[in-house]
């Protein structure tokens, strides 16, 4: 039996310049609903490091220091079958990419578009590109995933690459 999962409304910050898409949120996230619930993603401790979000307060005090931010958080998939958490486990013929086009028609200042992790930015230049507008100008960031699961990479190295983000902020 495949599990069907389903994405979470986007967290919407002051004046956004950066979307932050995940590709689908894991098992931990789902049943806590939260973005990036899993006590050993990366996430929270590199926004607490780019946007002085306080990584120890509770869930809701987090959001509210996010929403404080110039930053989207959402989700490329609105929807997928995935047993477990490992992005490697969705079904690609379940996917179905969530309205991003409309939410940047309603954010323009949005500059940046950054995908955690690669099968984010996979499922984005497939299912949400094409749909774009060819002359927006907003860039693809494909950054190292935030998740456990990413284990080649550091605490170090995932921050130093994420620190990209401060360039569309300015």
């Amino acid at each position: 039996m495949r599990a069907r999962v389903h994405s979470f409304a986007p967290v919407l910050g002051k004046r956004p310049r950066i979307l932050i898409l995940g590709s689908m949120p894991g098992i931990a996230s789902l049943e806590a609903v939260q973005y990036y619930a899993h006590p050993r993603n990366a996430f929270w401790p590199i926004m607490a490091e780019l946007f002085s979000i306080d990584a120890e307060r509770d869930y809701d005090e987090r959001i509210a220091q996010i929403q404080q931010a110039p930053v989207i958080l959402w989700d490329t998939l609105k929807g997928c079958e995935r047993p477990g958490s490992l992005d490697a486990s969705i079904k690609r013929e379940s996917v179905e990419a969530n309205d991003i086009p409309g939410l940047l028609d309603k954010h323009p200042g949005v500059r940046a578009i950054a995908c955690n992790g690669a099968t984010s930015a996979s499922y984005f230049r497939k299912l949400v590109l094409p749909k774009l507008s060819p002359d927006m100008a907003i860039e693809l960031l494909p950054l190292p995933s935030t998740s456990p699961a990413n284990a080649g990479m550091t605490f170090a190295q995932k921050l130093a690459a994420w620190q990209r983000l401060l360039d569309y902020i300015a």
